[in-house]
């Protein structure tokens, strides 16, 4: 019998050309190696092409690029005769924005009258809806003849776009062209017009995904259909949950679901920002442990060091702000560009919240600038306001914000009213301006924040992490211990995902500068000599970690793979090159600065270099170590169990070399081998004492080392880091500030 609990999960991410099938052949190796259970990507079909599967066409059908629901059963059923579980990762919040939608196809060709219209998350009240599908803006499409009415489509290049079901289905000339587009459901637009002119709820600022509505019962139903079938014939063991602050009502929507398969453990990627908890009310046994993987790699950063490296890092680059003003400027950028069509949105449905308020007159101007301040002091994803208002602590987060943004405008009247209205919505249009707004808060933070502040914030990237804060690199002993005790044995660990900025050990080799402050320090200023005069000190010192992170993987692919980190850092900063207007000349600035560090580095591999790997080796094991030690149980994202050095998508979905990993317990000496060798030992030791690991209390210490301690009627397991310790241990390495002893009795 599967445990609906697991004691280890392995993280399955399909497509690239790992299949059903291709996973069936390692089950074995996974349940050896220690794992209880796997967790599986989406598997539901996806467009042509997906890399990742989270565009979803519609969860009602299994991809048969995967292997169908016959290959998905064939798993299913092996694994569970291999003894692992399946958890399966959903996508409730948003499908494919692409006309291979059938479902949104459906809706293009009959509109408001489709049955599947109140699917899709769509503003109807700004008329049709806007495909900012064109490569040209659409006058100068039609006057050089490039749109075709034909069979019921409109055609230009290969798009094919279906044409309304009660109209006419060709036109003879432009101005009967102009008129059949007039009489659409639809409206098509240039690209350009997606920041302004949407009229769909997108994932993040991502247009070409669309949000569903899944808090109508009916939505529900129809997009979970399949999920539940497969649960409730015994396919799948658990579910975890993507993105659930997307959703209208989070906490309704795992009302819902919870009850439909009653004794099914239901996870949500939920990003806790500072000292924020999990609502006990939500009906899920956990998140999927970014606040764990935050916590690991504070309590590994060495605290003197990260004193240090600030000052190196200032006196080098002459930047003088702190995070949160450089995280500031970022949400206000991005209010500006990438998510301004929400916020034109949000002055809409703020105006009709206000229409019937006599206490406030507010202009489409007073309405953007509060709004503006409103989500720029949210310190969280968002809140959660439902029918029945504010909960007590949402109540006073709320009034901080609105004092604090009050006192950044000339006039508190309006926010002060937007914030009653938002604490206690009356009418419909306050609940439509509430739930929009806690929807678009979460999208700017997660944008601002993990897509521009922390590639622009370049001082400590180990920091720089989804669920991490880059200005709070360490952690006392009160807060990690208080952390631990909160912790239930059904929380996962995670240290890598198909998210994270930086794998596991590419993580551990940045931490590893704050124990080698003045040693990174003096690596970047020697070789700040190969840099191209145009390439900012910023970049410089955040290319020279970027190296650092990846050094030692395959030379025939490192440069290929830093330059495609490269553009996407630049991008993603949005200082001076942006994915919609590349800066050539400062991209082509950081590859040249990144090639000739990788030659300098090959001739003469310098002592510094060296003493930081060897400690990033050692930090490394002790993540491991943490990771499966501490309350709550480890996710290994494949591959991880192994040296896994890898930067941001898409280089950590890289294919995994399986004869690689399964040869790591008998192959030579060396890092690889010790990681998948702790790995192991330490997974199996939490297989065979499950009840001392689900029961067991926590206590950490920062004391000229790390120690954890979990113990249990008289019995006890103790982890020691960077501190030399006596007596017999389970696992001993390393020496002086590197040694990690693990000592079990």
């Amino acid at each position: 019998m599967i445990n609906p609990i697991p004691s280890a999960t392995y993280r399955i991410q399909f497509r690239e050309g790992v299949t059903f099938e291709r996973i069936e052949k390692q089950l074995r190796y996974i349940k050896e190696l220690g794992i209880s259970h796997l967790y599986l990507s989406p598997i539901f079909r996806a467009p042509a092409g997906s890399t990742h599967g989270y565009d979803v066409l519609g969860p009602t059908v299994v991809d048969p690029s995967l292997g169908g629901i016959e290959g998905f059963e064939r798993l299913a059923q092996s694994a569970h005769t291999t003894g692992l579980g399946l958890i399966l990762d959903i996508v409730p919040n948003h499908t494919a924005f692409v006309l291979e939608n059938q479902w949104l196809a459906d809706v293009l060709r009959h509109g408001q009258a489709s049955e599947y219209a109140p699917y899709f998350d769509i503003d109807w009240s700004r008329g049709p809806l806007v495909l900012p599908f064109l490569p040209e803006p659409i006058g100068q499409m039609i006057s050089l003849g490039q749109l075709q009415a034909r069979s019921g489509y409109l055609e230009f290049g290969e798009t094919r776009v279906p044409l309304s079901a009660t109209g006419p289905q060709a036109a003879q000339s432009s101005q009967d062209l102009e008129d059949l587009l007039r009489a659409q459901h639809w409206r098509l637009r240039h690209w350009e017009t997606e920041r302004d002119g949407i009229t769909h709820r997108r994932f993040f600022n991502v247009t070409s995904l669309i949000g569903m509505r899944v808090e109508d019962p009916d939505v529900f139903a129809a997009t979970h259909k399949l999920i539940l079938k497969l649960v409730r014939q015994g396919l799948v063991d658990g579910l975890r949950v993507d993105h659930i602050d997307g959703l209208s009502d989070p906490k309704g929507y795992l009302e819902r679901l919870s009850p439909a398969l009653p004794d099914t453990p239901i996870w949500v990627e939920k990003i806790l920002v500072g000292q924020e908890t999990l609502d006990p009310a939500w009906k899920t046994v956990g998140t999927t442990g970014y606040e764990a993987a935050r916590l690991i790699a504070r309590l590994l950063t060495d605290r003197d060091g990260i004193a240090r490296i600030d000052t190196h890092w200032r006196n080098y680059t002459g930047l003088g702000e702190n995070f949160r003003e450089a995280l500031t400027t970022a949400k206000r950028d991005i209010l500006q560009f990438d998510l301004s069509a929400e916020l034109h949105q949000l002055v809409n449905l703020a105006d009709a919240a206000l229409a019937d308020d006599g206490s406030v007159e507010a202009g489409p101007e007073a309405l953007r600038e509060a709004i503006c301040e409103l989500l720029i002091c949210m310190p969280r994803y968002r809140t959660y306001v439902d029918a029945k208002g504010a909960s007590g602590e949402d109540k006073s987060l709320i009034d901080a914000i609105v004092d604090q943004a009050a006192s950044r405008l000339r006039s508190s009247r309006v926010v002060r009213r937007l914030g009653e209205h938002i604490k206690q919505p009356v009418t419909d249009s306050d609940m439509r301006f509430a739930i929009r707004l806690q929807q678009v808060s979460g999208a700017l933070l997660a944008k601002a924040q993990e897509d521009t502040a922390g590639f622009r914030w370049s001082r400590y990237l180990a920091a720089n992490e989804v669920g991490a804060e880059p200005d709070e690199p360490t952690v006392s002993d009160a807060e990690a211990n208080a952390f631990l005790a909160s912790r239930r044995a059904s929380e996962m660990t995670l240290t890598s995902t198909h998210d994270t900025k930086r794998s596991e050990d590419s993580r551990m080799r940045l931490v590893a500068i704050s124990h080698h402050a003045d040693a990174f320090d003096r690596l970047v200023r020697d070789a700040d000599r190969l840099a191209p005069a145009e390439l900012s000190p910023r970049w410089r010192w955040y290319i020279v970690q970027s190296v650092l992170a990846l050094w030692g993987e395959d030379p025939h692919t490192l440069a290929d793979r830093l330059h495609q980190h490269n553009q996407k850092a630049l991008r993603e900063a949005k200082l001076e090159s942006f994915w919609t207007k590349p800066d050539e000349q400062i991209e082509s600035a950081a590859d040249r600065f990144t090639d000739a560090l990788l030659s300098e580095w090959r001739d003469r591999t310098p002592g510094e270099l060296s003493a930081i790997i060897e400690t990033a080796n050692a930090l490394s094991l002790a993540q491991v170590a943490l990771k499966c030690l501490l309350p709550g149980f480890p996710d290994i994202y494949r591959g991880g169990e192994g040296a896994f050095f890898a930067l941001t998508d898409p280089d950590n979905r890289l294919a995994v070399d399986w004869d690689v990993l399964a040869k790591l317990a008998a192959g030579a000496e060396g890092f690889a081998r010790h990681k998948a060798a702790l790995t192991r030992l330490l997974l199996a030791l939490r297989r065979d004492e499950a009840d001392f690991f689900d029961k067991a209390l926590s206590h950490v210490q920062q004391d000229h080392g790390l120690t954890l301690r979990r113990a249990l009627n008289g019995r006890a397991l103790q982890l020691t880091f960077g501190k030399e310790t006596e007596g017999h241990a389970l696992w001993r390495s390393g020496a002086g500030r590197s040694a990690l002893a693990i000592a079990w009795a």
